[in-house]
């Protein structure tokens, strides 16, 4: 049994493990509104926004927005695909779908938006669009004297896709909500809302004393993890769910037992140390976003290429690493960073570096019963430099095809500290060691990249698959060390190097 609030009204219903918030509206709920496109999480159909007192930025981590740490925060209205979350993750929270926007007649100004510009024909998708143009104006308003960044506004649509329309009656709709009467939710005029939403518990209501038996596990600390896990060995990790629940909805599978892990404390903290910070596995993209913006500017450029605003809302970076897919977009940059691990099991706590951690498809260092606990990622000196490039058939919400990261450092003259990895060209995400010794103590010139650049095609033999062929991505990962010698030709030159060359670049 869960509890919480849609539309500014309580509810309290039973749901199965496998159930997604997409079949909890549509069925036992009767809200038909929202609508399943993919069942992926691409397409953006689904969209609804979810708002959770306890979201939005790790307890005792880095603060975000200028928010005072620990203190409450007013509640963040964040956008997800409902069909690829899990219903019992509603626990606690607010659920806004397109049915709780209009006051009566009176549209929202989303919606009076889309309807003044003619931003939908079939409408099929429009109700998605309207909840993440929903959640833009509400992100605004918090902000009114500030202008409608283009940015921002791509990153707010770039989980909805329109087959129809075309997609400027959209961008002129979503640019005129500030324009419309600011017609509020009724739900937005109760003072107590807020206040009774917080007073939920995080926990479903039916918490058993005996949490050995099936249904979703919620764990508070790690070591209640640890031993939940002990207890149901079978059972699926749960944080965002953005690529377990595929196995749902695409090869209809059926879990008896989760084990959510968006309730234990250390994996939802940013601890920072000297050196470096430990980031919790269940630290979502969103919530890692500032740290990254503020000390690595190319890693945070490339969240924005990573699914898409309603996957980063959720997405963790645990989830990311521990999925050990060789297209993950997080792991090499993480290598050229000098990452580590901390792994948690029943015999305690245990540090390896990343690459220590891959060790063929699908397959890790994790010993039974063990789970991944935190990431470190290093404080950058000031003289170190790193560029990533994210090859995809499409901008936004798309796969890799190849993903090269570079990072180096000039000393009088010569690359040192050179780390060099790509994803998308083998079985596991690779440090590519012999292309760094090529370029370690080198001038960064023609000479020496031809040597890095035969070093590349004699240590990988890349996969083929329907991203692109063995020899395309081959040509692609050369083309990417030219790319990066190009980089620091620009800046030995004091050219200024295109915004495009700085951080991801799509193909």
């Amino acid at each position: 049994m869960i509890e919480f609030f849609l539309n500014g009204q309580p509810q309290r219903v039973a749901v199965t493990p496998d159930t997604s918030v997409l079949e909890l509206l549509r069925g036992p709920l009767g809200q038909c509104g929202t609508k399943e496109g993919c069942a992926s999480g691409d397409c953006g159909a689904c969209t609804v926004a979810i708002a959770h007192p306890q979201d939005g930025h790790p307890q005792d981590g880095h603060p975000q927005d200028g928010h005072p740490k620990g203190a409450p925060r007013a509640l963040a209205y964040r956008t997800a695909n409902a069909c690829i979350t899990p219903a019992h993750q509603l626990q606690g929270a607010h659920l806004i779908t397109v049915e709780g926007l209009a006051r009566g007649d009176a549209l929202h100004p989303a919606q009076a938006s889309m309807v003044a510009c003619h931003g939908s024909q079939c409408g099929f998708c429009t109700p998605g669009i309207v909840m993440s143009l929903f959640a833009l104006h509400e992100q605004q308003r918090k902000t009114p004297d500030a202008a409608l960044d283009p940015h921002r506004l791509e990153a707010s649509l770039d989980g909805n896709l329109c087959r129809c329309t075309g997609y400027r009656p959209i961008r002129d709709a979503a640019l005129s909500m500030g324009d419309r009467a600011d017609v509020r939710p009724p739900w937005a005029d109760d003072p107590a809302l807020e206040k009774q939403i917080r007073a939920l518990t995080r926990q479903p209501a039916e918490a058993d004393d005996d949490s050995s038996t099936p249904g979703y596990q919620t764990p508070a600390t790690l070591a209640e993890l640890i031993a939940t896990m002990q207890r149901h060995p079978e059972a699926p990790l749960v944080a965002g769910a953005t690529d377990l629940w595929l196995d749902v909805t695409q090869r209809l599978e059926r879990f008896d037992t989760l084990i959510d892990l968006r309730q234990v404390r250390e994996l939802r903290q940013i601890e920072e140390e000297a050196n470096g910070w430990w980031i919790g596995a269940a630290v979502t993209y969103r919530e890692w976003e500032p740290l990254l913006a503020e000390h690595y500017p190319a890693f945070a450029h490339l969240l924005t290429r990573l699914g898409s605003d309603q996957i980063r809302n959720r997405a963790t970076v645990g989830g990311n690493i521990a999925n050990a897919s060789p297209i993950g977009d997080t792991p090499p940059v993480l290598l050229t960073l000098d990452a580590r691990l901390r792994l948690a099991g029943p015999e305690g706590i245990r540090e390896l570096p990343l690459e220590s951690f891959f060790l063929d498809y699908k397959k890790t260092a994790l010993e039974p019963g063990e789970c991944v606990a935190a990431i470190y990622l290093p404080q950058p000196r000031a003289d170190h430099e790193l560029r990533v490039w994210k090859l995809s058939k499409r901008r936004e919400d798309d796969i890799s095809t190849l993903l090269g990261a570079f990072r180096w450092r000039l000393r009088d003259g010569v690359l040192a500290d050179v780390r060099v990895a790509f994803g998308g060209m083998a079985a596991t995400p690779l440090r590519l060691q012999a292309v760094e010794a090529a370029l370690e103590g080198q001038a960064p010139g023609e000479d020496a990249f031809e040597i890095a650049k035969q070093a590349l095609r004699d240590s990988l033999t890349p996969m083929s698959d329907a991203r692109g062929s063995r020899e395309y991505r081959l040509t692609a990962a050369v083309n990417l060390l030219e790319r990066w010698r190009l980089t620091l030709a620009r800046a030995d030159s004091n050219v200024p190097t295109p915004e495009v060359a700085l951080d991801a670049y799509a193909h």
